[in-house]
């Protein structure tokens, strides 16, 4: 059975705030022409912001820049940034620093609490308005190439496939979507944007991309307890100095509150549960009053691209661009990237629309790659570039450089820091044996507050179709007992916050009846717990787990978040 082809001048693959930003601005960039330009947007998820997880505090410098009317259109921005605080926490006490020594780069006055998942959605009516064509349901699976070696589109994956590979009753032909520009909007660690980055060597040059898990609930609480436009950033208790990462409290809506806890990745102890680490923080005296007499709504998980400026690939190649979180734009000490996502998706748009005006096709779009640093998304990315390396020399250290690095920025002096520190080694390689490093002893799950792992799935609407290939695939089967498990006591138990995997013992029968039945450990993935944070992509030490797509549709279905 042949795939049908469908033609278009532009295909994004994703339809988060990079992607619709980059639809939304090449229809207008066409309606000013008065020209005609084809635009397609697929999104894997079963509808646009199914998948979108995020903080969230937007700031609205791009959305101002690609709607300038948003505010009358409609978008949901409800929730101005009223009182904005930062914590250091020990196990026992909060100490609140003063507004006044925090760098102007934190400070969240002028945005916007919401969730990012619905202000999606209203993009992608803005886009359709203006004939962008949007397919959610359908997962690109396949990068198209032509006969010189660029991109030409992409492929759907084939529907109604079992876990043997033989055809269901159901079974549909994925369809090829051919474009003269495709950009992969992919976010984090997406799978094809993976592909082309290896084929077109985009990595030659930088620094490894480093990443943090984001874990995030949606609570509806006591109305007493409800400080609409409060924000609150924390670091230090539960973590540990050597481990980075930090919460955020949002409160916002009609007694709304988010609450969420980061990670960094590049943790040594394989005995750490970032899920778990996330439940002991809202047991801190500062945290959980906030959370008496609520009620959690919804629960999250998504791995985050923290490597910043250092890290940037290359985003051109011929045929297409990276743009979003796939390209890696999120500023890590702000916890923001929605703004510098938006504004790449802007000026991929820009430079592919050039180049169709100009008669061009499957070309690189040299103009984006270089726009892009002279853009205010460079500048952003550039002050707080030596905040996540600096971290290396443990949290308090590495947060006062930080601190002293954006605020020179701040005050105009930032060639007198000239200095960029590198990231070293990729996350995956971060891991100590087990046997070098403490237990974790985590406290059980309330019920009440804190909570186990597939309770909280249960809260994620995540759905698989059950017999479809796993899209969670062990490049060697036998690595993950020998390796992951015999060194670092199986971390793939911990790190994954949706509980995938497992290892479970198989009953092996003997031929001699008379002997001893044999217990064999083998790794179980639950594949349709799979929340598609890509932290088992990133973090497996022998990076023996490949994340792809599985079917369209599948995954989880965030309400609110």
């Amino acid at each position: 059975m042949t795939r049908e082809s469908m033609d278009y001048d532009v295909v994004i693959v994703g339809g988060g705030p990079s992607g619709l930003s980059a639809a939304i601005r090449t229809k207008q960039l066409a309606a000013s022409a008065g020209r005609e330009v084809s635009v397609c947007v697929l999104e894997k998820g079963s509808e646009i912001g199914a998948h979108i997880l995020s903080g969230a505090v937007i700031d609205p410098r791009a959305l101002t820049e690609l709607l300038p009317e948003w505010r009358t259109q409609g978008a949901p921005l409800d929730t101005p940034v009223t009182d904005d605080r930062f914590l250091v926490l020990t196990k026992d006490k909060a100490y609140r620093i003063p507004a006044w020594s925090m760098p102007k780069t934190m400070d969240n006055h002028g945005n916007f609490i919401a969730s990012l998942g619905n202000l999606c959605k209203w993009l992608g009516t803005q886009a359709e308005s203006l004939g962008v064509e949007i397919y959610p349901g359908f997962a690109a699976a396949e990068v198209l190439y032509d006969e010189q070696g660029a991109v030409a589109g992409v492929a759907t994956g084939d529907m109604g496939i079992a876990k043997d590979g033989s055809h269901k009753p159901d079974y549909q032909r994925g369809m090829e979507l051919r474009a003269k520009y495709t950009l992969f909007a992919e976010g984090c660690r997406g799978s094809l944007s993976q592909e082309v980055m290896k084929r077109y060597n985009l990595r030659d040059g930088v620094d490894p991309q480093k990443y943090g898990i984001g874990l995030k609930e949606l609570w509806q609480v006591d109305p007493s307890k409800h400080r609409k436009g409060l924000v609150v950033h924390s670091q230090g208790w539960p973590l540990d100095s050597r481990t980075g990462g930090g919460s955020f409290l949002y409160h916002f809506g009609d007694g709304l509150v988010y609450v969420g806890f980061v990670v960094h990745l590049n943790y040594e102890n394989p005995h750490l549960s970032p899920f778990d680490e996330f439940q002991r923080f809202k047991t801190h005296p500062a945290i959980r009053d906030t959370f008496a007499g609520g009620k959690r709504l919804a629960y999250g998980a998504r791995a985050i691209s923290e490597g910043g400026w250092q890290s940037v690939p290359k985003l051109a190649f011929p045929g297409g661009a990276l743009v979003g979180d796939a390209a890696g734009f999120l500023n890590v000490p702000r916890i923001k990237g929605t703004h510098n996502a938006m504004k790449s998706g802007m000026l991929a748009a820009e430079a592919a629309f050039a180049a169709l005006s100009g008669g061009r096709g499957h070309d690189e779009l040299a103009d984006y790659d270089s726009g892009w640093k002279k853009s205010w998304i460079h500048d952003d990315l550039w002050k707080v570039r030596n905040v996540k390396p600096g971290l290396r020399w443990g949290t308090w250290l590495g947060s006062l450089h930080g601190g002293f690095h954006m605020w020179m920025h701040d005050l105009g002096l930032g060639k007198l820091v000239p200095w960029t520190l590198r990231h070293g080694k990729p996350d995956c390689e971060s891991l100590r044996p087990a046997a070098e490093m403490p237990r974790i002893e985590y406290p059980k799950p309330d019920g009440t507050l804190t909570f186990d792992k597939l309770s909280s799935v249960f809260l994620s609407n995540t759905n698989h179709e059950e017999n479809q290939p796993p899209h969670l695939r062990l490049r060697d089967p036998a690595i993950p007992v020998a390796v992951n498990l015999a060194v670092y006591d199986g971390p793939e138990q911990r790190y994954c916050p949706a509980g995938v995997y497992e290892f479970v013992d198989d009953a092996v029968a003997p031929a001699d009846p008379d002997a001893t039945v044999v217990r064999r450990r083998r790794l179980q993935i639950n594949a349709q717990n799979c929340v598609h944070c890509k932290t088992c992509d990133i973090k497996d030490p022998r990076q023996n787990i490949h994340w792809v797509v599985p079917e369209g549709g599948g995954g989880p279905n965030y309400p609110g978040m």
